[in-house]
């Protein structure tokens, strides 16, 4: 097993105790020792030949020892600390508070006034503020900037680092011991140095030429049903910044702002700025203060703020004197409060907040886009502050040559180490690094499920694991979450439905226009396609860019884009373009996106707006299925699955033919191009995206007469949106049916229903009935082998992502004769591609099954449940 995410424990040796207790202090001297050995001569020793010995002598302040001799210096460097702690009865350790007051005379000494550092930056500014004010620098910026400081006040106080006005106190405190050199004020809550600098140091900051220089910035309400403001912060060079941000919030001086932790990325200087409390009381939960609870800016910054705050980018940075400034603008805060959720963080990671959608599924590297599922997942545990998820990979079958598959499990722990979530995949991988994304991509999964769902009865959350291997306990995440359903009551739901492949209309609400010729090159459901497209904001003559991408790829059918969005891009050919309207999604989105915020609100508030989508199918990637079949077989193995059928129809004489699970209609539309003695065509799926793609391909051929000849005689042709395993009496007892490459799309279980169906209800004279050999993708996948001896046990991947199951010889042709038995039919089983009899088989195995009784007399004809999407009748009729 290996584990990805673990720590290392921290090892503890005499040396590192020594060091803690004593740092600098600690002197350490190391001598080679050479051994001598006698010659037999009284009184004469020689060198020794071999290698050298170390001797270590440790100097402490009150006592020294030496070590043994050893063979390497950093184990009598080791001995001699050993040495130090047997001979240490009461160890001397400094005190936290001395510590403290060495840390304060140490910041305001005229040394650390020329090092780079934020805090000296903030000493220089305060030799700028007018007035009373000059040189002094509020205390509560201290701990915020040094580490060092801070660490020490919540070593004299543990747990303090929750309770900002207690470390203002301590330091305020420790400032009281340097009276000589420092002045403390209680009132303004603020320290300054009693002697002035030297006059070098003021030079230097005195401002010759004023810089003017103003930073856009935003207010956030504590009222959460008001907007967020823009705002502008003057902070010229002979200014103090935060008596700029004082002033926006209506205090006196930067003494009564405080700053929150960095927001977003840890080396950002983003932050909120917000009136400081008056005493720790105002902050408990029963305190009538709490109603000023600002729920936003406390979910961003993971602490409790009070009151309005502003927020920021702006401060001094470790590598430079100058201040540092940047931009807020409403989208930024938008794209913070997007990278909470992981639905949002994946958008964010492709720029394309009004386009795309995280994928319900991983797929291979090459058709991912975007932040990776583990990724997204390591983000949203980072961004509730949760420690880092836990993933343990383990191989699957036992194997441990270069065949071996993969499994993986994740953990979520709360802070405290309670576990939150623990997801144990069944699926085996043949990369250790897909088990890994497939097994986050199922816990983003359960996560968003959650967040739609925080009201919801623990028990209702609980029943989401169930069949998903998961165990969940949301009640360790809830501390963390408790804000969320405040901040995004009016957001959309963060995760793409679900949808089963044969019982499930996708239909979309949205109407399109699809512009250009008609190519021959048109997308399906696996193919990877890219578009360029653009959003806007619009209102009758008025119109605002909000989103642009001149090249966007995304696996179709996959759920990686809006559903509108997928659905017309399913109609389109290579070349072609559409322009479609959607109603407003939330405000939030459309300020996350790009845009000129003052121009989009002056919209938006006029009322009767919507948005206005435009692209351009750019060009189409095949799946890697096809692609591989049509590498190795020509004609391709679609085309020859066609052929097979038109074969058996020609034996048939067959005049009524449904095609079950017909897709975008590549057969029926393959069919046309033979002459048959077909007069009646029905296609079944529950796709309407697909069913409208069939539509428009059957309509031009059969209205244009581009059909042969010899099968001008078609008289009807009918496409129905429904599941195959629902009866409708209109493809009721037809000649033939043909169900090609479409049950391993869904579970075993689900593909016995649809067989028991078919058999039993629809009662078919023929039914063609196809699926991939699963011997057959050693071949497909390693065709180097071809003509070697192979290999059958060798694990090989799916021929698509998108397929449940995949049988072989022996498991098909068992669960067809079962189900032939069943419902008195024969069964007889062939194949198309490769050599009949040749190991390892067909490509495409195929079972044809054929009624041995009548018609059941009892079928309901009234009963029609399946939607009509397209409904066409010969003119010749």
């Amino acid at each position: 097993m290996t584990t990805e995410g673990s720590s290392k424990k921290e090892v503890v040796n005499p040396k590192a105790i020594i060091h803690k207790r004593f740092g600098d202090k600690a002197r350490y001297n190391v001598e080679e020792i050479q051994e001598f050995s006698s010659n037999g001569t009284p009184g004469l020793a020689l060198p020794q030949k071999g290698p050298c010995l170390y001797r270590c002598t440790l100097e402490l302040p009150e006592f020294s020892v030496m070590s043994d001799i050893r063979k390497r210096k950093k184990d009598a460097m080791q001995s001699a600390a050993e040495k130090a702690l047997e001979k240490l009865t009461d160890p001397p350790v400094e005190d936290p508070w001395d510590q403290l007051v060495s840390r304060l005379s140490y910041l305001f000494s005229d040394e650390f006034y020329s090092i780079c550092h934020p805090l000296s930056g903030h000493f220089r500014a305060a030799l700028n503020r007018e007035g009373h004010l000059n040189g002094f620098v509020p205390i509560h910026i201290l701990p915020i900037y040094d580490s060092k400081l801070f660490n020490i006040c919540k070593g004299i106080k543990p747990g303090v680092e929750l309770k900002p006005l207690e470390v203002t106190s301590i330091v305020m405190d420790a400032a009281t011991r340097l009276s000589e050199t420092l002045f403390t004020s209680k009132e303004q809550v603020s320290l300054r140095r009693t002697s002035p600098y030297p006059t070098e140091v003021l030079q230097s900051v005195e401002v010759s030429c004023k810089q003017e220089t103003y930073v856009k910035a935003i207010r956030i309400p504590y009222l959460v049903e008001k907007n967020v403001e823009p705002l502008t912060l003057d902070v010229s060079s002979d200014k103090y910044y935060m008596d700029a941000i004082a002033r926006e919030l209506g205090v006196e001086d930067a003494s009564k702002v405080f700053l929150s932790r960095s927001v977003g990325k840890a080396s950002s200087e983003t932050r909120f700025y917000f009136c400081a409390p008056k005493s720790e009381d105002e902050t408990k939960e029963d305190s009538q203060d709490r109603a000023f609870l600002n729920v936003r800016a406390s979910y961003l910054s993971g602490q409790d703020i009070y009151g309005d705050a502003v927020l920021a980018n702006i401060g001094y940075l470790w590598k430079s004197f100058d201040l540092f400034h940047e931009d807020v603008s409403s989208r930024t805060y938008y794209r913070l409060i997007m990278n909470k959720v992981p639905t949002g963080i994946y958008k964010v990671s492709r720029e394309a907040v009004l386009a795309a959608e995280l994928p319900a599924r991983f797929g291979t590297r090459s058709n991912w886009r975007g932040l990776f599922p583990r990724d997204v997942l390591c983000m949203f545990c980072r961004q509730h502050r949760l420690p880092e998820p836990v993933f343990s990979s383990t191989v699957a079958n036992g194997n441990r040559g270069p065949e071996e598959t993969f499994r993986c499990e994740a953990k979520i722990f709360s802070k405290g180490q309670d576990l939150i979530l623990h997801y144990h995949s069944q699926e085996s991988f043949k990369k250790q690094s897909d088990a890994t994304q497939d097994t986050a991509s199922k816990v983003l999964s359960c996560l968003n499920v959650y967040l739609k769902k925080l009201n919801n009865p623990q028990m209702d959350l609980a029943m989401n694991g169930n069949g998903l291997d998961l165990e969940f306990y949301p009640q360790h995440i809830s501390k963390e979450m408790r804000y969320f359903s405040l901040v995004h009551k009016s957001w959309p739901c963060f995760e793409a439905s679900s949808k089963n492949l044969l019982g499930v209309n996708d239909n979309t609400a949205c109407s399109y226009n699809i512009e250009g010729p008609d190519s021959e090159i048109f997308a399906s459901s696996g193919c990877l396609v890219c578009v360029c497209y653009s959003v806007f904001l619009v209102k009758e003559g008025d119109k605002e860019e909000l989103e642009k991408h001149e090249e966007f790829e995304f696996e179709l059918g996959s759920e990686a884009v809006i559903p509108e969005l997928e659905a017309v891009v399913a109609q389109m050919g290579v070349g072609q373009s559409a322009r479609f309207r959607l109603e407003l999604p939330p405000h939030e989105l459309i300020f996350a996106a790009n845009g000129d915020p003052a121009r989009v609100l002056s919209l938006l508030s006029s009322g009767g707006c919507s948005l206005e989508y435009t692209t351009t199918l750019l060009r189409v990637t095949e799946p890697m299925e096809d692609r591989m079949e049509k590498a190795q077989f020509s004609p391709s193995l679609s085309k020859q699955r066609v052929q097979y059928a038109v074969d058996r129809i020609k034996e048939s004489s067959a005049t009524f033919l449904v095609d079950f699970g017909c897709g975008s209609g590549s057969l029926l539309d393959s069919l046309l191009d033979y002459p048959t003695s077909l007069e009646r065509i029905v296609g079944v799926d529950i796709s309407t995206k697909a069913l409208a793609r069939a539509a428009k391909s059957l309509h031009t051929k059969l209205s244009n007469n581009a059909v042969p000849v010899k099968s001008s005689h078609i008289k009807s042709a009918l496409l129905l949106d429904g599941s195959i395993t629902t009866f409708d009496s209109r493809v009721y007892g037809c000649d033939i049916g043909t169900c090609l490459e479409v049950i391993e799309h869904v579970s075993e279980d689900e593909a016995t229903v649809f067989g028991n169906m078919v058999l039993s209800s629809f009662c078919p004279k023929l039914l063609i009935l196809s699926t991939p050999n699963y011997e057959y993708n050693v071949i497909l996948q390693n065709p180097e082998e071809d003509g070697e001896a192979i290999n059958p046990t060798k694990p090989c991947k799916f021929r698509n992502l998108d397929h449940k199951f995949e049988w072989t010889r022996k498991q098909f042709e068992a669960w067809a004769s079962e189900l032939a038995k069943k419902h008195n039919y024969s069964v007889e089983f062939s194949g198309v591609g490769g050599t009949e009899g040749v190991e390892p088989g067909f490509a495409s195995q195929i079972a044809v099954f054929r009624r041995a009784c009548e018609f059941p007399e009892d079928v309901d004809m009234a009963d029609v449940p399946y939607n009509v999407v397209w409904d066409w009748k010969s003119t010749n009729m």
